[in-house]
């Protein structure tokens, strides 16, 4: 459980650098775009790629972190209202559920990046398996961090280890 809550933290890291990274692109560029189009009558060909595929990246690494902060949308009210075991058995459910949900999506994103890695983007002409990338590696952080958190569910956890 140590190993795998480190190896999260360090995927935790890189996902927020990379959402800030991206986000800071989206900031610049989309101000960039915006004062072509108006001010100087010319656009640039990559700026709205550029800008689409850091909006996928930002998505999918921000997701992760924020899975990770408890973000996601939540129906604590209903789990707490339940009787504990029945809450406690909703709530395993719940876990089964994203696990089975973000296996599939891992595999089924990274065929999708396989499947179009060859292809190109029209405007900037780099292969499209870099921005399809996102997907496969946002669903496998949160798999990971939904590992963690049905592992501790289920007490693997070390006793006084609390959830981040």
């Amino acid at each position: 459980m140590k190993a795998l809550r480190g190896i999260n933290e360090l995927l935790l890291t890189v996902a927020g650098w990379g959402t800030i990274f991206f986000m800071g692109v989206i900031s610049i560029v989309i101000p960039y775009e915006v004062f072509g189009r108006y001010v100087l009558k010319s656009m640039s060909v990559w700026s709205g790629e550029v800008s689409t595929f850091s909006l996928a990246w930002a998505t999918m690494l921000g997701g992760a972190v924020g899975l990770r902060k408890g973000y996601q949308v939540a129906m604590t009210g209903v789990i707490d209202a339940l009787p504990p075991a029945l809450g406690r058995a909703v709530k395993g459910a719940g876990l089964v559920f994203m696990l089975c949900f973000l296996a599939v999506m891992t595999w089924y994103a990274g065929l999708q990046t396989l499947v179009n890695f060859d292809q190109t983007s029209p405007a900037m002409g780099i292969r499209m398996g870099y921005p399809y990338a996102c997907l496969p590696i946002g669903f496998f952080i949160m798999l990971m961090l939904t590992v963690e958190e049905t592992l501790r569910f289920l007490g693997a956890a070390p006793a006084g280890e609390a959830a981040p």
